[in-house]
């Protein structure tokens, strides 16, 4: 195996990583990062607190990467501990101790001074725990997680990892792998908010929970680069008018800001900050009565990546703030206005600059379960390791045991976390459409399933099964495409969107994870072959059926991963493997296309 570093990697604070605010769209003043670093030991399942720990591990890295300064295989009849001391400052006196999780995977155990915290199942979403009761805020104080992982040996939501890497299946992430931190919160607070835009009638919806005994008042400001656009006392749920509103969009993201204030017998008690877009999406017909996709009641065509969001010294955690941006905006400069967020889900200062750059996002769902057998909806590795084509036939998804679904406790927990992550980005503006099920991978009831994501959130698109078994369900007609002829569907009323295709691949020495073990769909030996291929594939195939109806396209991929070689860009995003101005002048012909 290659340990190859990203480009971010000597820019990684060995004190505290990743110190900016992790949650922008719902801010308080006073916060404190508890990243850094922390003891760990690796025990039986028997064990109850260490008596000792092993060594030192750098929080929020997985224990399995380089960045965390272990890089160890973390296995199922193990159990993962950390532990580190705090203490609190000024700015919590008389106030609610919250301690907050970005993300742990995958069963995980929070004590505070040996006294339970609470605990969470889940490796993909945020959660806190009042601490209040537990915790000393004139001495020192002890965390302890305790984390549990069975990573593919189970049958949780857990995305491509794998305890032993190969093919299309990466490197486990196990543990604490996004940031943790305290905040200091009134005993009568702001506790969460929901924002719904509606251009149509030019107003924003306000949602709020308060948590409060005493009667309040609601103060809400709305402003517009420091301009203020609308102040008023609010209610729980109120529609505020914004006069003379502008759009968001990707080419525009113009972004207002949230300040809401809670008023107790007159005394300021909270305040938090918030922003929002002011964008619809929606389905229509364009001139030539074929279905679209609508941004702001225009058809708006999605050209978007496939972007998996691992990285080769920080596995699904990103080295830094600045290699978030780097991506997001890398891809923008090349003219792409979407990114498929796929399988697995990022820290919200992700989606916070996907939304002030302006990229548009499609949200996955975290696979669990088991994959069919199939490692990529159209190819199979035959034994020489060269991919054949299959046939993708139509197969119904109630047949629980074909798709590693039986029991009903794996399928609830799958509506549950998937509900949770909705809930958890639904103020995000960037994010146009959430993808439950990929490539058949544990799917079931994915026309019910699409249906309940329908019903949480109706402002948004959802392809219910991206790639096959297609079950007629809502939004598109989703396809994916490798190495065959891209062809349109026939009789098809919902949109028709290539959810994946490309995959076009060559290796880069010096920047490849393991080049003996380096496989693509299509290799190439060149940049200037990469980039005419490239160039032929979107002139010959794609940009033809646009007007015939095509909607949305997701190129694999942004970069690669693992043993992955078709990426854009290397593993470690030093090299820009196409050329950069062939990539412009295809996306600038796609967006000249009137639709």
């Amino acid at each position: 195996m290659s340990h190859i570093k990203t480009i971010f990697y000597n820019s990684v604070s060995r004190d505290i990583p990743l110190n900016e605010y992790p949650r922008p769209q719902f801010r308080r003043d006073f916060w404190v990062n508890l990243n850094g670093s922390y003891d760990y030991a690796v025990t039986d399942e028997n064990t109850v607190f260490p008596e000792k720990y092993t060594g030192k591990i750098l929080v929020p890295f997985a224990v399995e990467t380089s960045l965390s300064g272990v890089e160890k295989t973390f296995h199922k009849d193990e159990r993962l501990w950390y532990r580190r001391y705090f203490s609190l400052g000024g700015e919590f006196k008389d106030k609610r101790v919250i301690l907050n999780f970005g993300a742990v995977d995958w069963e995980c155990k929070v004590y505070v001074n040996r006294q339970p915290a609470g605990s969470h199942t889940g490796g993909y979403n945020s959660f806190s725990f009042d601490i209040t009761d537990i915790v000393k805020k004139d001495e020192e104080n002890e965390l302890t997680v305790y984390v549990y992982d069975p990573t593919d040996a189970g049958w949780q939501q857990r995305g491509k990892q794998a305890l032993k890497s190969h093919g299309f299946w990466y490197t486990g992430t196990s543990g604490i792998w996004q940031t943790v931190w305290l905040e200091a919160v009134p005993f009568d607070s702001i506790d969460n908010i929901k924002i719904i835009p509606d251009i149509d009638e030019g107003t924003v919806e306000i949602s709020s929970e308060i948590h409060s005994g005493e009667a309040y008042t609601l103060k809400g400001k709305i402003s517009y680069k420091g301009k203020e656009v609308a102040e008023k006392e609010i209610s729980k749920c109120e529609k505020i008018t914004i006069p003379d509103f502008l759009l968001w969009s990707p080419e525009e993201p113009n972004l207002y800001d949230i300040e809401l204030e809670l008023y107790v017998k007159g005394e300021l008690k909270d305040k938090i900050y918030s922003y929002f877009g002011m964008r619809k999406f929606s389905i229509g017909k364009d001139e030539k009565g074929y279905s679209r996709l609508f941004l702001n009641n225009e058809p708006y065509f999605q050209n978007g990546l496939l972007d998996q969001g691992y990285w080769s010294d920080g596995g699904l955690t990103p080295p830094t703030d600045e290699a978030m941006i780097y991506d997001i905006q890398k891809m923008k400069d090349l003219g792409f206005n979407m990114l498929r967020k796929h399988i697995k889900t990022e820290p919200d200062r992700w989606y916070y600059h996907c939304d002030r750059i302006g990229m548009l996002v499609w949200q996955d769902m975290i696979s669990g379960g088991k994959e069919l057998g199939v490692v990529r909806a159209g190819v199979i590795p035959n034994i020489q390791g060269v991919f054949a084509p299959i046939k993708c036939f139509s197969m119904k998804d109630n047949n629980y045991k074909a798709f590693n679904r039986e029991k009903k406790e794996w399928r609830e927990n799958f509506k549950d976390e998937l509900t949770e992550m909705i809930e958890q980005h639904y103020n995000c503006v960037s994010i146009c459409t959430w993808v439950p099920f990929n490539e058949g991978w544990g799917q079931f009831d994915a026309f019910e399933i699409g249906n309940m994501v329908k019903s949480l959130d109706k402002t948004r698109f959802v392809d219910h099964a991206s790639g096959w078994y297609d079950q007629k369900g809502c939004d598109f007609r989703s396809v994916h495409r490798y190495i065959l002829p891209v062809q349109l569907p026939k009789k098809e009323e919902r949109p028709f969107v290539l959810s994946e295709f490309g995959g076009y691949s060559m290796i880069v020495d010096g920047h490849v994870w393991d080049r003996k073990k380096s496989f693509g769909y299509i290799m190439y030996k060149s940049k200037e072959a990469l980039s005419k291929a490239f160039k032929r594939l979107y002139e010959k195939q794609i940009i033809p059926l646009i007007p015939k109806g095509l909607s949305a396209i997701v190129y694999t991929q942004v970069s690669d991963v693992e043993f992955e070689v078709n990426g854009i860009m290397t593993y470690d995003r030093a090299k820009l493997k196409l050329d950069e101005e062939t990539v412009k002048k295809v996306n600038s012909k796609i967006r000249s296309i009137k639709l």
